[in-house]
């Protein structure tokens, strides 16, 4: 936690599969810190291929930039500029934001299968407040856990689109997506990935101008 990295530094060394977390201290941030009983309230996976721009793969209420994948503005899943998309959520927000690196190579296969769930899922709605409530406790009862990968499709929440992808990458064992919230996917938590992956300890990254 004592680690920090400029924003310039951190999109230039950030890799397909490496995760970013969001924390903000509004009343929005803090009900759903408490909805999901996380540290932190958002959490997006960054895209790097080719010779495109480093991108963030994330779901959120806001259409401020335009998603790279269909040239347009619009809520829910998206996939944008990463470092535009980490000074909206730190300037416009008001968000800390913290890098953690993925720690296992990521094959070509692997790339095409997050460009598969990229085609799938962007554009679906980001589920409302109340509803991302109940998911989350639904998700952590056995007994209406069954069948609840059905939902992934009708809406999504930032953490289940990680997780999502993160399942068709083969670095985690299925699970029904409401299971996930942002705070599993931090240090704290101890996710266990698959195929002898880990993921680094959380890098602050510094917002010019604040």
């Amino acid at each position: 936690m004592d680690s920090r990295i400029s924003l310039d530094d951190a999109t230039e060394l950030t890799r397909t599969g490496d995760i970013w977390l969001f924390r903000g201290e509004s009343a929005a941030d803090r009900a759903i810190q408490l909805t999901t009983n996380s540290p932190v309230n958002h959490v997006g996976m960054a895209i790097v291929v080719e010779d495109l721009p480093p991108l963030m793969w994330h779901a959120e209420l806001g259409r401020s930039l335009p998603d790279v994948w269909t040239g347009t503005h619009h809520r829910g899943v998206q996939l944008h500029d990463l470092r535009d998309s980490v000074l909206v959520w730190a300037r416009k927000y008001g968000q800390r934001a913290w890098l953690r690196q993925l720690d296992h190579p990521v094959t070509h296969a692997m790339e095409d299968s997050v460009l598969r769930t990229v085609a799938r899922l962007d554009g679906t709605p980001f589920p409302s407040t109340a509803r991302l409530a109940s998911r989350w406790v639904k998700g952590r009862v056995p007994a209406i856990r069954r069948g609840a990968r059905e939902l992934e499709l009708e809406t999504a929440y930032c953490a289940e689109v990680v997780a999502i992808t993160y399942e068709e990458m083969g670095l985690l064992h299925k699970r029904p997506p409401n299971w996930y919230d942002p705070g599993r996917f931090w240090s704290g938590d101890e996710l266990r990935l698959s195929h002898g992956a880990r993921l680094g300890d959380e890098i602050a990254v510094d917002i010019p101008g604040l």
